[in-house]
């Protein structure tokens, strides 16, 4: 099975486990990426644990976890899920490309801001 996590998923994620490594809060992260699941897929993957509880199983991956590489999460949640039968797409691989559009809107933002200085 497949599950597919949207960007802002990833991002709610990603910015929390950064938070987790400045300030060794992993109780928050664990909830925020409970939180970036749907009931459904939540119910899904619960279904094919053992113990049947998520929860438990992401405090097993964030405990398995370096605690000092965002990335290195992401390839540990997606290891385990794929280990229960878990596909877990995400679009953060190529989140990069995204962020040149956005510095390439920015400078056309800027661009339009000087045309209306010089009037």
């Amino acid at each position: 099975m497949d599950i597919y996590l949207d960007r802002r998923a990833v991002r709610q994620i990603r910015l929390s486990a950064q938070e987790a490594i400045e300030e060794g809060d992993t109780e928050s992260l664990r909830e925020d990426i409970l939180e970036a699941f749907t009931e459904e897929q939540v119910e899904e993957i619960e279904r094919r644990l053992d113990n049947g509880d998520f929860f438990e199983f992401l405090t097993d991956v964030i405990d398995e976890w370096s605690g000092d590489d965002i990335d290195e999460l992401m390839e540990l949640l997606e290891t385990q899920l794929g280990e229960v039968g878990i596909d877990l797409k995400t679009e953060f691989k190529g989140e990069d490309d995204d962020d040149e559009d956005d510095d390439e809107d920015d400078d056309l933002d800027e661009d339009r801001d000087d045309d209306f200085e010089d009037d």
